[in-house]
C-alpha cells in the first residue's frame, strides 16, 4: 500500500490496534528495505537457474532460496490483506504484486505447469517496492493519453509508407516489400537503423537507384521526428507530475481559506475601532 494508505488507517479511530502495529511492520522503511532485498535475491537466484552447470552444481540451494522468497511474498500479501481489507484491491500496484506471487504458486506438472516460467516477473516486483521505479510507471502511464495522438499519426505514416514501398519494391526484391507484412516489417528495421544501409537500402539501390529518395525521408520523419516526440511526451509528463508533487505554493483551496481568514481580520478590526470610544489627547 502508498503511503497515504497507511497514514489513513492510522488515523482512524475505528481500526483496532493490531491492526495499525500490522501496517506499520508491513509498510514500515525496515520492512520495504527487507522486501527489496528479497526481490534482489530472488533475481539473482532466477538468473543462476538459466546456467545448466550452475544448476547441477547448487540446485537443492538454488530451490531452497526459491522457497524462502516466495514463502516471504506469499507472508506479505496476506498481512497486507488482513491489514487493509477491502481496501487492498484499491491498489493496482497491490493487484500486480498479487498477480506475480500467485503465478509462482502455479504446480509445476500438469498443464498449468508453462505458467512456472513466467516466475521470472518477480523480478518486476522492483517497480512496487522502490518509490523512484514507481514514479517513473506512474508517469508513463500519464502519458498514455498524450502518445495516442502520436501513435495515431504513426500509424498513418507507416501504413503510408509501407503501401507506397510495396508498390514500388515489391516486384524486384520480394522478400522484403513482397507484401504489405512484408514491408512493415522491413520498415520497422529501417526505422531502428538495423543494418538499413547495407542491408536493405543499397541492395535496393541497385535496381532503383533513386530508392535513397524514399528511405531518407522515411528514416528522418519515422526516427527522428516521430520516435522523439514519445521521449518529449513522456519527460513533459514527467516534469509536470515532479512539478506537482515538489510544487512549494498553496493549493488553491488553501489560498481561498487564508483569503477569507484575511477578509474576516480586517473586518474584525474595523469592528473593534468602531466601537472603542475616542481618546482624548489632553487628558492623557
Amino acid at each position: 500500500m502508498g503511503e497515504d494508505d497507511r497514514i489513513r488507517l492510522l488515523a482512524r479511530e475505528d481500526i483496532p490496534l493490531w491492526r495499525k502495529r500490522l501496517a506499520e511492520l508491513v509498510d514500515g522503511p525496515r520492512a520495504q528495505a527487507l522486501i527489496t532485498a528479497i526481490v534482489l535475491i530472488n533475481a539473482l537466484e532466477l538468473g543462476l537457474r538459466t546456467d545448466a552447470d550452475v544448476l547441477r552444481a547448487i540446485g537443492p540451494l538454488l530451490h531452497a532460496i526459491d522457497l524462502v522468497c516466495l514463502s516471504v511474498f506469499v507472508l506479505e500479501i496476506a498481512a497486507k490483506l488482513l491489514t487493509y481489507r477491502a481496501g487492498f484491491w484499491r491498489s493496482g500496484w497491490n493487484v500486480f504484486d498479487f498477480a506475480i506471487v500467485s503465478i509462482a504458486l502455479v504446480p509445476g506438472s500438469g498443464p498449468w505447469a508453462v505458467l512456472r516460467a513466467l516466475r521470472v516477473l518477480r523480478v518486476l516486483r522492483l517497480l512496487t517496492v522502490v518509490p523512484s521505479l514507481r514514479r517513473v510507471v506512474a508517469a508513463f502511464l500519464h502519458a498514455i493519453p498524450g502518445l495516442a495522438g502520436v501513435v495515431a499519426v504513426m500509424a498513418i505514416f507507416y501504413y503510408t509508407a509501407g503501401v507506397l514501398a510495396t508498390n514500388l519494391f515489391g516486384e524486384t526484391h520480394a522478400q522484403w516489400f513482397g507484401t504489405l507484412g512484408k514491408s512493415l516489417y522491413t520498415l520497422f528495421q529501417v526505422m531502428t537503423l538495423e543494418s538499413w544501409s547495407m542491408g536493405i537500402a543499397r541492395p535496393v539501390m541497385v535496381s532503383h537507384p533513386w530508392a535513397w529518395a524514399f528511405f531518407i525521408p522515411f528514416i528522418i520523419l519515422a526516427t527522428f521526428t516521430i520516435l522523439n516526440l514519445f521521449i518529449g511526451v513522456i519527460v513533459s509528463t514527467m516534469q509536470e507530475l515532479g512539478a506537482a508533487q515538489f510544487d512549494p505554493s498553496p493549493s488553491a483551496d488553501l489560498a481561498a481559506g487564508l483569503e477569507r481568514l484575511e477578509a474576516e481580520v480586517r473586518a474584525l478590526r474595523r469592528a473593534v475601532g468602531a466601537r472603542s470610544p475616542p481618546v482624548d489627547r489632553h487628558k492623557a
